[in-house]
């Protein structure tokens, strides 16, 4: 991974562990699943298919439990785009809770943060899944991003 790219993350991660209480600053990024070994991931908005699935959603993988969550996006386009962001936590007994619900709009290059979300007591996170794009804002197909998600104790 490119180190611009690994800085950005960085950069928002301190910045978030500086916002949040002492008790949760321990926070450590969370592998994507079928990822090659890299938290981050890179992705591009695809088109709705009629056939086969989408690449909206990314899952990442939560192996131990954790007290809450962020979620992290960057831009990667040289362009402005407005589309649907989504994160949910996906729970062993096969429920979620959506967590984020937001349609924003992202200029080149800036990120965000979005979290933290407090675990949800009596339930075990199995995943926690990020959802960028929608058939419902075909201006944003071709645009590019990066996103990752941490568990804080």
């Amino acid at each position: 991974m490119n180190r611009a790219i690994v800085a950005t993350f960085m950069t928002l991660a301190a910045t978030a562990a500086t916002s949040v209480p002492a008790a949760q600053a321990s926070c450590r990024f969370l592998m994507p699943l079928g990822g090659g070994g890299n938290p981050v991931v890179s992705k591009r908005i695809g088109p709705d298919r009629l056939v086969g699935r989408t690449n909206w959603n990314t899952d990442f993988i939560v192996d131990r439990d954790f007290r809450s969550y962020r979620f992290f996006f960057t831009s990667a386009s040289s362009e402005r785009a407005t589309f649907p962001v989504s994160g949910f936590m996906v729970f062993t007994d096969g429920s979620s809770l959506q967590v984020i619900n937001e349609t924003p709009t992202f200029e080149p290059g800036t990120g965000r943060m979005f979290g933290p979300f407090q675990a949800v007591p009596g339930k075990r996170t199995r995943l926690m899944n990020f959802r960028v794009g929608s058939s419902t804002t075909p201006a944003a197909i071709g645009f590019s991003y990066r996103i990752s998600v941490q568990g804080c104790t």
